[in-house]
């Protein structure tokens, strides 16, 4: 099953050992990441942990089972975005590539991982053909969180698909788009609350990111789309 709740129980190496198994053609790092190779020249990005001590073990839905919640703190932060991911690669006509990382709460620990196998030559040649990179791991409905990256363009096309501009502090391509030199957005998944165990998921919310998402995948392909470079 792939629905939400599905992604919100599992600890992180459950999930983990659950997407090695759904994509037996990934490049497996064991407790660091995952990444899923895609046709399209694109990458999305989420994490598998969240800050929560133990696992959810109860889920209360309510407003017509839009609004989630957990007493053990429902985990949006980020199981939205791996929930996100995959319903992405599964609805997408050209698959786009997918990279799952571990600890990014205790410091982008799988993301760190992931940059330095890259520097040392150990991942795809094709990760140098990216046109963009998107994560799902953003509060809210609305937001585009771009960090370190400057790119005015890449800005440009990702408020025209509906995203507000907002500001951050640090998540995974704080340090993956440097790395690949790539420009990078943090994209609303549609969780409120982060890091409180009074924390809820708005389905509609996440997912109409999910829609937007498959758009953004589907201009990847396009020819005229161009290659959003990095700007520091």
């Amino acid at each position: 099953m792939n629905d939400l709740i599905s992604f919100l129980k599992p600890t992180q190496d459950e999930l983990f050992e659950r997407l090695c198994k759904m994509y037996p053609d990934a490049v497996v790092k064991k407790n660091n990441y995952i990444l899923v190779p895609g046709e399209a020249p694109i990458l999305l990005i989420a994490h598998l942990d969240t800050v929560h001590h133990e696992p959810v073990r109860d889920i209360y839905e309510t407003d017509g089972k839009n609004i989630l919640t957990s007493p053990q703190g429902i985990g949006g932060d980020d199981r939205c975005g791996v929930y996100a991911l995959v319903t992405v690669y599964a609805e997408s006509d050209k698959k786009p590539w997918l990279l799952f990382t571990c600890d990014e709460e205790t410091g982008c620990e799988g993301a760190n991982t992931f940059c330095n196998d890259h520097k040392a030559g150990l991942l795809p040649k094709e990760l140098g053909m990216m046109k963009m990179l998107v994560e799902i791991d953003r509060k809210g409905q609305t937001d585009a969180v771009y960090y370190g990256c400057r790119n005015a363009d890449f800005e440009q096309y990702i408020t025209g698909k509906g995203f507000i501009t907002q500001y951050g502090t640090c998540s995974d391509i704080s340090h993956i788009a440097p790395e690949l030199g790539v420009a990078a957005v943090n994209l609303s998944s549609g969780y409120y609350n982060a890091h409180q165990l009074s924390e809820s998921i708005n389905r509609e919310h996440l997912n109409a990111t999910v829609q937007k998402v498959i758009e953004i995948v589907a201009d990847a392909v396009k020819p005229e789309t161009p290659i959003y470079k990095y700007v520091e």
